[in-house]
């Protein structure tokens, strides 16, 4: 384990429990993502946030020249709000390992997910946890946020 994730841990050993855990990439934060990070925090004592570093955000197929915002711009914007404890990035597809360093009570995702999909869920199982799927708000993503703007500024992107 890298002095990075010691020094992390020891923090998150410091959190009041329940402990809650979502992950996600986080590229162009907006209002959805808010919701559902204070909805998670209200599940718990504490809130862990785990970001797709770039190479993970690229392998999750987000759409061309994604993630618009470096790894370390969006730990710092999530890192930021009041209702975020601790972010990890991590490198990986899921953040299985992440979940087992961090062992949370609560893993929350969006309802947009199946919890019988999500690996996840069987990991948090393994000791007693618990997964929640917490409801999006239609129509607020960052894929339709950047059709908004592109579609917005198609003049200027791609001349008559």
């Amino acid at each position: 384990m890298s002095g990075h994730y010691e020094a992390s841990l020891h923090r998150i050993e410091s959190l009041a429990r329940p402990l809650v855990f979502t992950n996600g990439v986080f590229d162009l934060l907006h209002a959805g993502h808010v919701h559902c990070l204070e909805e998670a925090r209200k599940l718990g004592e504490g809130l862990v946030v785990g970001v797709n570093s770039d190479a993970s955000a690229r392998r999750a197929n987000k759409g061309p020249g994604r993630p618009f915002n470096s790894e370390q711009h969006r730990c710092c914007v999530l890192a930021a709000l009041r209702c975020v404890d601790a972010v990890f990035m991590f490198d990986e597809n899921l953040p299985l390992g992440l979940l087992q360093l961090v062992r949370p009570d609560i893993y929350v995702k969006g309802n947009d997910y199946q919890l019988t999909a999500l690996a996840e869920a069987r990991v948090m199982a393994a000791w007693g946890g618990r997964t929640v799927l917490i409801p999006r708000h239609d129509g607020l993503s960052s894929s339709r946020l950047v059709d908004r703007i592109l579609g917005a500024h198609a003049d200027r992107l791609w001349p008559a």
